[in-house]
């Protein structure tokens, strides 16, 4: 075991962090096919998954569902590299920072997806890395919702309360959009990608993750009719915020 939960097992050419219950069956061998969208496709367990970078696959089966995600980079520096990065340690790979976070918050009974297993693969001086969760089934995206109809004032309340329990328990998430937070058909919401999200001290980053999210559903709402995202819906969702 190692500091923020999880079993270090190391595998033919890399090293994966997992949850041995969740990851079942599949953890025998300490197969690396499983962060292999081929292996999965093979099976006919796999299926392209939207948004980012299309780097994230639905994989598993109907009784252990899975989102199988492989890093890649953005911006300019993606022309030089689109899924090397920079080796500093074990203790910041990318998917082991992330699957500490969400078992962190997994244990304390947040909404997000629950940790199954994480890889990296070392080539000299840097790194390619994958992670898997469990499938938050019966949900979609935000961003998709608000393109399919105006979303309820219970909605947008709900959603600023997820975002306030979050920071209430000091998670900066690096990039809080409509993209990451999920409703499902009871109205439950979800907050997904934790990449480079970090545990902080309250401060103004509060601010910012707000902020980023307003512009996020400013940008999105542009392109859609003028009720699927008003000053309204954002005083719902800041009511939600603080009441919580």
């Amino acid at each position: 075991m190692i500091k923020g939960g999880g079993q270090r097992i190391a595998t033919a050419t890399g090293v994966m962090l997992a949850d041995p219950h969740s990851l079942g069956n599949a953890q025998l061998g300490a197969s690396e096919a499983l962060f292999d969208p081929d292996f999965w496709a093979a099976r006919g367990e796999a299926a392209a998954a939207s948004g980012g970078r299309g780097s994230a696959w639905f994989v598993g089966s109907a009784a252990h569902p899975w989102v199988l995600r492989h890093y890649r980079r953005g911006g300019f520096v993606a022309r030089i590299s689109e899924d090397r990065y920079w080796w500093h340690g074990e203790d910041r790979v990318r998917s082991f920072s992330e699957w500490r976070l969400l078992h962190y918050l997994s244990e304390r009974g947040l909404a997000v997806p629950k940790p199954v297993a994480a890889f990296y693969r070392r080539e000299r001086r840097a790194y390619r890395c994958d992670l898997i969760t469990e499938r938050i089934l019966q949900a979609r995206p935000m961003s998709a919702a608000l393109e399919a109809g105006a979303l309820a004032a219970p909605v947008w309340r709900a959603v600023g309360a997820a975002v306030a329990r979050l920071h209430r328990h000091g998670v900066d998430h690096a990039d809080l959009n409509a993209h990451n937070i999920l409703l499902d058909t009871s109205g439950a919401v979800s907050v997904i990608d934790f990449d480079r999200g970090k545990l902080r001290t309250p401060g103004a980053w509060t601010s910012r993750n707000l902020a980023r999210l307003e512009h996020s559903l400013r940008k999105i709402a542009a392109a859609l009719p003028p009720d699927r995202f008003t000053p309204a819906s954002w005083a719902e969702l800041l009511a939600g915020y603080q009441a919580d």
